[in-house]
């Protein structure tokens, strides 16, 4: 059950966080953590997580939604409520034979592997064989996903040829999870593969930084005819790989030849990221090379993805120790530049870009232009989940 419970230090932290200046079981606002402080500004806007996703206009096995349920989950130490958020998320979508409600195979769409992670949580939790049952419909989908020629897998069926940074994050942490809870590893191998292959397919050997995405095929109007990469380098694009390194990390065995491998490229990766960081904040734009450029601005969701990952990856030695005081000091820039508390105490998150893509109808041409003109969406959990995660590797 590794990965699935917070050490121990954390949950003293938290105690002693909570329980301090006399308080005993009302929670005192001025000592809770922020990421307790989050996730109940999230519970009491949203009674259920259901509810956050048909605000939206339709209820959909979403990855993003997913991915903040499993935050607020990782405080289920603290009070039992927050694990009864999740639990009560998945179980509006799976029946008692293992069904996914609002789940198609046929899309072979990598971003609904990503909830799949929380079937694995509560499958090891409960005992519950629903769970188990609804496993095994990702484990086929992943077994048949469509890939280019050289074996990446397509982001989206309805996207031939392409790889996509996000497709990382969304497949490789639940290849991995799956492989050692249930005794698979190829799947070890196969998550490796993924995450090196789209390393090797999207680096820019000038900067280090990773374009968001490639094209195998060289077709799309969106990438380089003679190398099919994407043309720009996404903050999010790569907020969400750098999150799949260190998560990939807690499940990868210690002597997996190419583990060390992977600690490279997050090193790499990671003193790319430095360099473009805004040297006022300490955050990172959406479109992370053009700082300053008219247009672009400092961008929630991949601030908070990378003040995670420094955090998570200096704790377990992956990056050097400056990465931690790195992570703290975005975190308080991020306490400034993106967190508002409302009269009413719950807490608001700023600037958080809604969503970017490319292709589709209507087409995303992956210009400046687009990422910089796509909707900034409050308290969107794609910046909300890695804020809650970063607060807790921080302590805070």
């Amino acid at each position: 059950m590794k990965g699935l419970f917070i050490p121990v230090l954390i949950l003293l932290f938290f105690e002693i966080g909570c329980q301090s200046s006399g308080e005993s079981s009302k929670e005192s606002d001025m000592n809770m953590p922020f990421a307790q402080k989050m996730a109940n500004s999230v519970m009491t806007r949203y009674d259920s997580l259901v509810n956050f996703t048909q605000s939206s206009g339709t209820i959909k096995w979403q990855y993003d939604v997913a991915m903040l349920g499993q935050a607020v989950d990782k405080l289920g130490f603290l009070n039992d409520k927050y694990s009864e958020y999740l639990k009560t998320y998945v179980d509006y979508f799976i029946e008692p034979d293992g069904t996914v409600k609002k789940y198609n195979l046929e899309e072979y769409n990598l971003d609904y592997i990503n909830p799949a992670k929380n079937l694995i949580t509560l499958y090891k939790r409960t005992g519950e064989e629903k769970y188990n049952l609804a496993i095994q419909h990702f484990i086929f989908q992943l077994e048949n996903q469509p890939t280019t020629h050289s074996g990446g897998f397509w982001h989206k069926k309805r996207y031939p040829w392409q790889m996509w940074l996000d497709g990382i994050y969304m497949a490789s942490p639940f290849m991995v999870q799956y492989a050692q809870e249930f005794n698979a590893p190829e799947w070890f191998d196969e998550a490796i593969f993924q995450i090196t292959h789209i390393y090797e397919k999207t680096v820019d050997e000038k900067t280090g930084l990773m374009y968001h995405a490639w094209d195998e095929s060289r077709t799309q109007a969106w990438c380089d005819s003679l190398t099919g990469r994407s043309k720009h380098f996404w903050g999010r694009a790569m907020g969400w790989y750098t999150m799949a390194l260190v998560d990939v990390l807690d499940y990868l065995p210690e002597k997996h030849p190419q583990r060390e491998e992977i600690i490279k490229i997050l090193n790499n990766v990671s003193e790319a990221l430095l360099k473009v960081r805004d040297k006022e904040t300490g955050l990172w734009y959406q479109v992370l090379d053009y700082g300053g450029r008219e247009g672009n601005y400092l961008e929630a969701s991949c601030s908070n993805m990378f003040t995670y990952v420094f955090a998570k990856g200096a704790k377990n030695g992956y990056l050097p120790a400056k990465f931690n005081n790195i992570a703290s000091d975005s975190f308080d820039a991020i306490l400034k530049e993106f967190i508002v508390k409302e009269p009413d105490g719950l807490l608001t998150m700023t600037h958080v870009c809604g969503g970017c893509g490319l292709g589709g109808n209507p087409y995303r041409d992956g210009s400046y232009e687009y990422y910089i003109t796509e909707k900034q969406v409050d308290n969107d959990p794609k910046g909300v989940a890695p804020f809650i995660l970063a607060a807790i590797e921080l302590k805070r």
